[in-house]
Parts: C-alpha cells; structure tokens; sequence
C-alpha cells in the first residue's frame, strides 16, 4: 500500500433492528458486514450485544443461556469473515467465561482472522430498564488497544462511554480510534421531556473524549422499540444515530434515528498528529498532580 492508503481507510458501523432470534440475528449482521468490506470498509464494529434483544430490561435467569464463550460461535463466525475479506472486525458478545461468571465482551479480530484479544465491559449499570448489575462482572482486562493492519484501536461498551478517565486511559494505550458499541436509548414515558437533553448529552461527551484525547471516535448503537415479550413494560426506543467523530471532535456521519443502517465514515489516521500539535492536551498534562484521581471522593 502507499502511505496514503495506508492512513486513509473507510470504518463501518452496523446499527440495526434486534429480533428475538440470535442465529439470525447474527446472520444478518456477518452480511452486512461483509457487504460493507465489499464496499471497501476496512474496520467493521458491531453495536453492543447485537445477537440478541436488549435483554437486561428484565432481571431473568433464563437470559443467561444466551452466553457464549470466547472464542466461541460469534468470534469464530468473524475471524472466518475477517480472514476472507481481510477486514478487522470488532464484535460484541455476552461472554461466559465459567459457571457463574459473565461478561459483557468486545472481541478484536485482526484482518488475517486472528483474536487480538478481547476487552470486558468495566463500568456496568444499573438504572430502570438497564439492569445490567445482575448479569455482568466488571470486566478486569483494563483499557486497552491493539495494533491492528489498519490502526491501533481501542474499545468502550456503552455505559463506559460516560467516563472520561477510561477514554483517556485507551488514549495513552495509543488507540487512534476508540470504538463504542453501545445499547442506548429512550424509555417511552421520559423521552417527550428529557429525550434531546439525553441524546445530547450522549453524544457530546463522546465528542468531547475525542478532542480531549486528539483521536477519532466511533459510537455504535442500535435502533427501534424492544419490549420484552409477555411484559408489561413499556420497553426501551433505542435511539440509533450511530456517529463517527474526528479528533476535533466534528462529527463525520450520523446514521439515522429510526432506520437500520451501515454507516461508512473515511478517516485519516494523519489528522491524529496536526490535532494534537495544535492542540497538545497530552504534551501539557500535569501526571504529577494527578495522584486523587484515583480516590473516590475528596471527602
């Protein structure tokens, strides 16, 4: 490759409707990831726990069969397609790592099929309609990136998206672009008066990891109303709106609110280095004074 192709490349983030079936589920989204590296996207990301409806609405045992180890089914699937179409893949899964103990995962797969490594969701939830406390064990793999054919990356799950201290921790790892798969939305009673003030909030905070670290940022989520069946509740209206920002914290693309969609974003790994030498937040960071950030509160 010459050094433009080389830093130019395409990203694609597959936002959809969940049905209740994981198999097909996860068929349609290897489809329509490999329609995306046909189009010349380089690295695919799913959006998070995207094999199967938002199940974390309900506190149920019987969710818990939905886990899979890793590798396992999901991971296999895409290395098969990554090594194929030489694409890197970036794909949630509910991982089950022992009887017991569960995860909620992000595989990165490199363009030759191999599992890079994995990264278990650190900060988990739990608020109406996101109960992920009864399933998910804080991940302990800490932040991390890979160096992939493409670009180092870096990846969050959702809730981690609201932290700036786990941005800037992938940030110093050296990803260059940090994705979000995430499962966000509106519950239905709340969304006439507090739903553009979540929504922006959302995205201004990812916009802002992007500037305050110089790195891209790619956020994934999903679209449409689940309720879970034989409930009485209202559900969750996932608001979609899957977006890539530069290192200037300028939105790239947006996919729609309502609609399934591939979103295929160019980036220039090149405009990391003019952003931060113009604006160089890591060369003046002040690591000595930084000691309290660890503590909970300065009581």
């Amino acid at each position: 490759m010459t050094p433009r192709e080389s830093s130019v490349f395409t990203l694609a983030l597959i936002q959809t409707r969940c049905g209740p079936d994981p198999d097909a589920n996860l068929q349609k989204t290897l489809a329509l990831a490999e329609r995306a590296a046909r189009q010349g996207a380089r690295i695919v990301c799913t959006q998070e726990l995207f094999r199967t409806q938002y199940f974390c609405q309900l506190e149920d045992y019987r969710n818990f069969e939905l886990a899979e180890p890793v590798p396992g089914p999901t991971t296999d699937a895409f290395s098969s397609l990554a090594k194929k179409l030489g694409v890197v893949c970036i794909c949630s899964v509910f991982e089950r790592r022992a009887p017991g103990l569960y995860h909620n995962t992000a595989a990165v797969i490199d363009a030759d099929g191999a599992l890079l490594g994995i990264y278990r969701k650190m900060h988990i939830p739990d608020d109406p309609g996101y109960f992920e406390k009864f399933y998910f064990t804080p991940g302990d793999t800490g932040f991390k990136a890979w160096q992939t054919r493409f670009g180092k990356i870096g990846v969050l799950i959702c809730w981690d998206q609201w932290f700036p201290e786990a941005a800037r921790l992938v940030a110093l790892q050296g990803a260059q672009i940090i994705f979000c798969p995430t499962a966000i939305g509106w519950l239905p009673a709340e969304r006439a008066k507090f739903g553009r003030a979540q929504h922006d909030a959302w995205e201004t905070v990812q916009r802002a990891h992007a500037v305050a670290n110089g790195c891209y940022w790619a956020a994934v989520n999903r679209v449409g109303l689940e309720k879970p069946a034989g409930t009485k509740t209202a559900g969750i209206h996932f608001w979609g709106q899957s977006f890539v920002a530069g290192p200037d914290g300028a939105v790239l693309a947006k996919a729609s609110a309502t609609r399934e969609e591939t979103l295929l974003v160019k980036v220039d790994l090149r405009a990391i280095e003019r952003q931060r030498t113009h604006w160089p937040f890591l060369r003046d960071r002040r690591v000595d004074a930084y000691g309290h950030i660890a503590i909970r509160f300065a009581d």
